[in-house]
């Protein structure tokens, strides 16, 4: 595929980089993923490490500082779970430890990790995340839109990106959207034949960050959706970098 336009910026919302179960071919660590950046024109990428997801969020966080460290185009996303466990840091403490390591949003698994993303367990992590400028990631397979509109409406504040919406996703997702000022969309499978226009002209560009879902989806699929639109050339900018670029808190000096 070609790369787009040297002008235009994109910022993945949505990689990670670590082993998988699904035996993926190739490398998956951070040299890996800035080649595959380079092929497709991604200046910058918020990335997370598959360990944090299939393994431990603790151990998986601490990999993906590591991995990135002295890369300035790629800016770590950490996995939260709730503190009950004792296994994370209390809520206020986890948020202020992710923005000392540079960290840019934070990610959640609330069906793979067992906990309800609109449940008490998970209230204070949502409260922290709110208080210190994180936007919070979910695939909206591992929780339900029910589940992310009650979080939106007991956390006002908080900003919920739902990653992976499908095909078929459009009524829920415009009833969020419509509801809740800081809901967003990604754009890694928002896959409703011109769904995207749609979302754009009715809730306006700046409801859409662009995400790839790579490795687990080939990022030609995000930048083709992107590129191929019916949007104009300042939307097109607006969600290719400017709209994540606006959700993320500043970087550490």
């Amino acid at each position: 595929m070609t790369a787009p336009h040297p002008r235009l910026r994109l910022y993945d919302a949505n990689c990670m980089i670590g082993p998988t179960p699904w035996g993926l071919p190739g490398d998956l660590d951070a040299d890996a993923l800035e080649r595959r950046m380079d092929r497709f024109g991604i200046e910058r990428s918020l990335v997370c490490h598959t360990a944090a997801w299939r393994h431990d969020p603790a151990t998986g966080n601490a990999l993906v500082v590591s991995a990135l460290a002295g890369r300035p185009r790629l800016r770590p996303c950490w996995v939260g779970v709730p503190s009950t466990c004792a296994e994370m840091p209390p809520a206020k403490e986890f948020a202020e430890q992710a923005l000392r390591a540079g960290v840019g949003a934070i990610r959640v698994f609330p069906g793979d990790h067992g906990f309800a993303l609109d449940g008490p367990d998970f209230a204070p992590q949502a409260d922290a995340l709110a208080e210190a400028g994180l936007p919070l990631l979910v695939d909206i397979d591992s929780t339900s839109w029910a589940a992310v509109d009650r979080l939106l409406f007991a956390h006002p504040d908080l900003v919920v990106v739902v990653c992976a919406t499908g095909y078929r996703a459009m009524r829920p997702a415009a009833g969020l959207l419509d509801r809740h000022v800081n809901a967003r969309l990604d754009l890694s499978d928002l896959s409703t034949h011109e769904g995207f226009e749609w979302v754009c002209a009715t809730f306006g560009a700046h409801r859409v960050v662009f995400g790839t879902g790579a490795p687990l989806r080939d990022p030609a699929e995000a930048v083709t959706r992107l590129l191929w639109s019916d949007l104009d050339d300042e939307a097109i900018a607006q969600v290719a970098a400017g709209n994540l670029d606006a959700l993320l808190p500043e970087e550490p000096r």
